[in-house]
Order: structure tokens, then sequence, then C-alpha cells
């Protein structure tokens, strides 16, 4: 009986340690959340510059995380040669590792943000756009992604305007910015005077100086799951053992049967 009990505490606590191993892989949902400001109803190609701010802002109680920012471009109707992006700081431009595919380009903080994110605060990255003049018209839309320092992301802000020529006449429509939830990095739809389309996927910005992967590897989440199978391995053959040792501990005190076609012999008579 002793023994039975020692084995279903060893089972619980390998069972215990099997659920840290995979407790870490789950994403946090952390109350983080992105704006974008400072968004006009249209971007007006030529000499005008247009300032978009994107703010990220976190309302639970937890540590404060330094912040690296990702800003995904996607154009119809133009070139991504005819958008000039620049990233600013109070202390001028910001390095950025530009990366494109198409249409789509990513713009990646090269070092985290100055600013520290800690409950109840904002931490602000400003981008500067302006459209070559031979733009005629066409559409972007921006996707403003705040990670922390482990490339995790924390929440993403999409929006759509149109883009005019500086001869145009200005149609301006409402701007309705559209705000995914930090679990997913699937791109948002589209929002604002057209009618929503799935945006394809963005790669998770790679590390400053590091070429984007283009095959998964062995994770931390393939790790804990290994982790943990190993651990419930192990419970299990402890268990096997721990039974096994009992019943032959149990067997030893019972007596030898006796053979059924063996009579006992009584007293002979002589």
């Amino acid at each position: 009986m002793t023994m039975r009990r020692y084995a279903l505490r060893a089972g619980v606590v390998l069972a215990c340690l099997s659920g840290m191993a995979l407790g870490p892989a789950a994403p946090a949902r952390a109350a983080f959340a992105t704006e974008l400001s400072g968004l006009p109803d249209e971007f007006t190609a030529g000499d005008r510059v247009a300032t978009v701010s994107a703010v990220v802002s976190r309302t639970d109680p937890g540590r404060c995380v330094k912040v690296r920012w990702s800003m995904v471009l996607t154009v119809r109707g133009i070139r991504l040669d005819q958008v000039k992006v620049d990233r600013v700081e109070e202390t001028g431009s910001f390095p950025l590792e530009i990366r494109t595919d198409g249409d789509v380009a990513r713009l990646t903080d090269r070092q985290l943000d100055p600013g520290t994110l800690c409950p109840n605060r904002t931490v602000t990255a400003r981008y500067r756009l302006a459209f070559a003049e031979d733009v005629t018209r066409g559409r972007v839309t921006l996707a403003a992604e705040a990670y922390d320092a482990n490339l995790r992301l924390l929440a993403r802000q999409t929006a759509t305007r149109s883009v005019v020529g500086p001869d145009a006449p200005a149609t301006p429509t409402e701007p309705t910015p559209e705000s995914t939830p930090p679990a997913s990095t699937e791109p948002a739809q589209e929002t604002g005077e057209a009618e929503p389309t799935e945006e394809p996927a963005a790669e998770v910005p790679p590390a400053a100086g590091r070429p984007v992967a283009q095959s998964g590897g062995f994770g931390v989440v393939q790790a804990a799951f290994l982790l943990g199978g190993l651990l419930l391995f192990l419970g299990v053959g402890l268990l096997l053992r721990l039974r096994h040792l009992t019943r032959t501990a149990g067997g030893d005190g019972d007596p030898e049967p006796l053979d059924r076609w063996e009579r006992p012999t009584g007293p002979r008579r002589w």
C-alpha cells in the first residue's frame, strides 16, 4: 500500500513538471494595443510629406518591456520605388532593415525603441511618408507591428488609404483603421473607403543583422513538447516498475501450494 502511494505521488509530480515545461510555450495574452495616428484622409503625391505615428500601450500590471517596431507597407497601383518612408526619432533618422517581396515591404527597426513600455504607458514610433510626383492614383496599406525584445508580437494595427496625384481633386473619407488582436500574426483586413480584402501574410521580422529563415527550425514549442513527452514516459515507466516490485514483494509471503495430485501420507499400519 505504501509503495502504491509513493508511485501515485511520483506520477503527480511528473505530470506537474510536464505542465510546467509546456506552459511557457503558449503565447502571453497581455493587454497590449496599437494605434495609428496622424493618418490623412488620403495621401497626396508630390512634395507633401505626411507624418504617421504608431503608438503601443498596455493596461496589465506586467513588467516593463522594450519594443521593436516593424512596419509592413503594401501598395496597389503604384510601385515601391515611388514610396519614400523614413523612421524618425527626436535625435533624427532611426536605422531600418528593409525587406521587399513584390508589392510588400517590411521595415524593421535595427535597434530597440529608446522608450520602455510599462503598465499604463505608451511607446511611439513616427514615420514620414512621401510619394513620387508621377503617381496618379493608387492605394497603400500600413500595418504597424510592435514586438518585444524576443520578437514576440505584442499588438498590430492596420489601415488603408488612397494615394492621388498632386493635381487630382481631394476626396476625403472617414478614417476607419482596423485593429488586429495580438494573439494572431495574420494580417488584418483592409478598412477605409473600399470593401475589406485579405492581405498576404507578412513574415515575422528577423533579428537585426540576421537573414530571414526560409524554413522553420527546432524552436521552443518543439523543445517543450519533447521535454513533456520524455517526463511522461519516465513517469509511466516508474509506475510500472513500482507495481512490479509491489507484486513481487506480496508474492514472497504466500505459502507454496500443494500439488493437487499428491496425497498426504498417513502413519503406516504394521
